[in-house]
């Protein structure tokens, strides 16, 4: 093939992406996701995530595929670009079949950055740096690449991460370390975002933050928004919606054993709400004890639990901080 011909072929590419793109962002505003704060339609539409899955995964018979964007049939280049804009998470690295990565589904993305509250101005820490593509559509917003710092425990991740920002662009910090630790030599932060699942909340982050700051991260199978009053105090409410993340690693946090759920109902096991009443209890509460408490508060959604954080004391609670259902959780 000459170079004509692949000039051509990249330019088909690059037209096939921005429409694409444009159809991505067409579907996530239908959805809205960003209907209180539509500044980030202007994000996606400007970043190109392609760009950041130079190859991904997708489920095939016995395990994964792989799709990647250099490869020389132009069949499979185009179904790497239309994937990377489907609104689906993409499976990124693996390692002996096991999931250590991935780029979020972008409906999501959207409608946990318009839930950051991102204000003009504001310090914001990733922690989880995937792709490079969620600190791309941060340094978008706020205009400014210094304000936005992620962090990630791999080095090859923020290796990658740091090489698709520089070709979009972005120069933010892209730090090495463990999240859990926080990045102190940038703090204070006003606002942090995680991309990976907690099973309690790293002290370290609310003695980096701001008074007044808002955390944002997957706890249990949902979303904990958290306001930060001082370095010993944060407290907040989970959103609606369910969230499935990889676990945060580092820390020494352990891996948790699946809950034994004989003698509990199908209807119940099946429950995402349920699922979620127990990975949110786990450690206090039986599978048994779990159901009692979901059948007599009728379900309850989400919304109605929260997390307090108060010096050395964590806790999960249902309705009130200071109600009759509270649990600890690890500290």
């Amino acid at each position: 093939m000459g170079a004509h011909a692949l000039d051509e072929s990249d330019k088909d590419l690059a037209g096939l992406a921005a429409s694409a793109r444009a159809e991505l962002v067409r579907e996530i505003e239908a959805e809205g996701a960003w209907a209180d704060d539509p500044v980030w339609r202007e994000a996606f539409a400007a970043v190109p995530r392609h760009l950041f899955v130079p190859y991904y995964y997708v489920g095939a018979v016995g395990g994964y595929e792989r799709r990647w964007g250099e490869s020389p049939d132009p069949l499979t280049r185009e179904k790497w670009v239309r994937g990377a804009y489907a609104d689906v998470p993409l499976a990124t690295r693996l390692r002996d079949g096991e999931l250590l990565s991935s780029s979020s589904q972008p409906s999501l993305m959207a409608m946990m950055l318009t839930e950051l509250r991102v204000e003009d101005g504001n310090r914001v820490l990733e922690v989880g740096a995937g792709t490079g593509y969620n600190a791309a559509l941060l340094a978008h917003r706020l205009g400014d690449d210094d304000l936005v710092t992620t962090v990630d425990l791999e080095p090859e991740i923020t290796e990658s991460a740091r090489r698709h920002l520089e070709a979009v662009g972005h120069h933010p910090a892209v730090v090495t370390g463990d999240g859990a630790r926080g990045v102190p030599e940038r703090a204070p932060f006003d606002r942090i975002i995680v991309t990976c699942a907690l099973s309690s909340v790293p002290r370290a982050w609310l003695a980096q933050c701001s008074p007044g700051a808002r955390i944002l991260a997957p706890f249990a199978t949902g979303l904990i928004a958290l306001t930060v009053r001082d370095a010993g105090r944060a407290e907040g409410r989970f959103l609606h919606t369910p969230a499935y993340f990889v676990p945060l690693r580092g820390a020494g946090r352990p891996e948790r054993e699946p809950a034994d759920l004989a003698g509990i109902p199908r209807r119940a096991k099946e429950h995402e709400l349920f699922r979620f009443l127990l990975s949110l209890t786990h450690g206090t509460l039986g599978p048994q004890e779990a159901l009692v408490l979901w059948e007599r508060e009728e379900q309850p959604p989400r919304e109605r639990y929260g997390i307090t954080v108060c010096g050395e004391r964590e806790w999960a609670w249902l309705d009130d901080p200071q109600g009759p259902y509270v649990w600890p959780l690890p500290a």
